[in-house]
């Protein structure tokens, strides 16, 4: 407890006021002029907080967050062929799906065929194997590309928007989409087809920025400065056999495309 004496008081109103003082409780004296002891305690909060804002000595302070889209896009620009592409692929790690993932879902068929098909996502068999369409709806898919006379073994390119497999076979989430699109938008700049064939809703939305893919199957469009036609996707058709013989009159309108080109 502080206290002080008035410097007008004669030496015995001085010291009756030090033993009522004393009395009180009062055992230390700290000087004579006031101190405001909210002033000292804001600014030793004050220095607190600057202490601990301030990074310790020797350390860097904590760089900011990384752009994930960002990094895509400056990865999938260094990559001057497919297999430096597939690399960078490889060593991106923003996206989460790499980690649930068995392999790289890169490409199948024949690069710099006149044909590119860009599906959705990798399922289980592609996901084991390391190469698009290979499960029941790729089998259909090369069913379907051989009544028209085309094959990935001899004149079709194949990938998809995200190279692997989401967890249960869910649909990609907008984020993931995202970060992948700059590779995909480099792939098909490299594999350099006359046509493209985009197979789903959720590569429509990707390509396109559109879904519905009933509405949008059948009608040519343009994507990444080519022209581009939406088809079903072959496990929709596996689950709607009925759908078929609109994917054969789109087929139909690929091949006429195909043969229109110079």
């Amino acid at each position: 407890m502080e206290t002080g004496i008035d410097a007008g008081m004669d030496w015995f109103a001085a010291r009756a006021a030090l033993d009522w003082q004393l009395e009180l409780g009062a055992d230390e004296v700290i000087g004579e002029a006031p101190v405001d002891r909210f002033a000292i305690e804001a600014g030793a909060q004050a220095a607190r907080s600057a202490l601990v804002a301030a990074p310790a000595p020797g350390r860097m302070a904590p760089a900011p967050e990384a752009d994930p889209v960002q990094d895509a896009e400056a990865a999938a620009r260094g990559a001057a062929t497919l297999d430096q592409l597939r690399d960078a692929m490889a060593a991106f790690d923003h996206c989460d799906l790499k980690r649930g993932a068995r392999n790289l879902v890169f490409c199948d068929g024949v690069p710099g065929a006149r044909v590119m098909i860009v599906g959705e996502a990798p399922g289980r068999d592609e996901d084991r194997q390391g190469k698009p369409f290979v499960g029941r709806a790729g089998q259909l898919l090369d069913r379907m590309l051989g009544a028209i006379g085309l094959s990935r073994a001899e004149s079709v390119y194949i990938t998809n928007v995200l190279p692997w497999r989401p967890p249960q076979n869910r649909d990609p989430k907008p984020t993931e989409i995202a970060m992948m699109l700059p590779f995909l938008r480099r792939h098909i700049a490299l594999a350099d087809p006359d046509l493209l064939v985009i197979v789903g809703n959720i590569s429509c939305n990707a390509l396109l920025g559109r879904t519905g893919i009933t509405r949008l199957r059948g009608q040519w469009t343009e994507a990444e400065g080519r022209p581009a036609i939406p088809m079903f996707h072959p496990a929709y058709l596996l689950r709607q056999p009925r759908m078929k013989r609109e994917t054969w009159a789109d087929l139909l309108s690929l091949s006429a495309k195909l043969k229109a080109l110079p």
